[in-house]
């Protein structure tokens, strides 16, 4: 493949998203944060995808942000591995902790991972601040969801009558 001049290949994209949280949570709010990682953990999301089911923010009593439960996959071929689970640190500014403090005391909110992509070559985690779903409330989304299937495709089919 030929590059023009100026070109550069970043190697930007998604690598994992969290789709259990939508359904198991009300998204308030998200924020971005950069990845402290090492070398073989960025070479396995690049290669792989990091599993964000049971990801969870949590902030230290030092004020330091780490992503707890996220599942990066080991490579087999690697000089040197890392822990699939270990803590990882979460590159934020101080008031943006504070702020994510403030807003996680509130009544029933959570910290939780969303998604995981590169952007301009850096790993980035997106951050959101969550409030537990009730199970009536997942029911009440799983028939939005199903409404809205059914409308799209009576939707279609009055096309293609047509």
């Amino acid at each position: 493949m030929a590059r023009g001049k100026g070109a550069v290949q970043t190697g930007d994209g998604l690598v994992s998203k969290n789709r259990r949280a939508f359904f198991d949570y009300e998204i308030e709010d998200t924020l971005e944060a950069g990845l402290a990682l090492i070398g073989s953990e960025v070479r396995s999301l690049r290669t792989h995808s990091a599993d964000l089911t049971d990801a969870w923010i949590d902030i230290d009593r030092r004020g330091e942000a780490w992503v707890k439960s996220m599942r990066i996959p080991r490579l087999q071929h690697a000089a040197f591995g890392h822990d699939d689970e270990r803590p990882r640190k979460l590159l934020l500014r101080r008031e943006q902790i504070e702020r994510l403090r403030g807003l996680r005391e509130r009544d029933g909110m959570t910290l939780i991972a969303t998604k995981c992509y590169f952007k301009n070559n850096r790993a980035k985690l997106e951050v959101a601040v969550a409030r537990g779903k009730k199970k009536h409330d997942k029911r009440q989304a799983i028939k939005t969801r199903e409404a809205d299937r059914e409308a799209r495709a009576a939707m279609r089919r009055g096309r293609s009558a047509g």
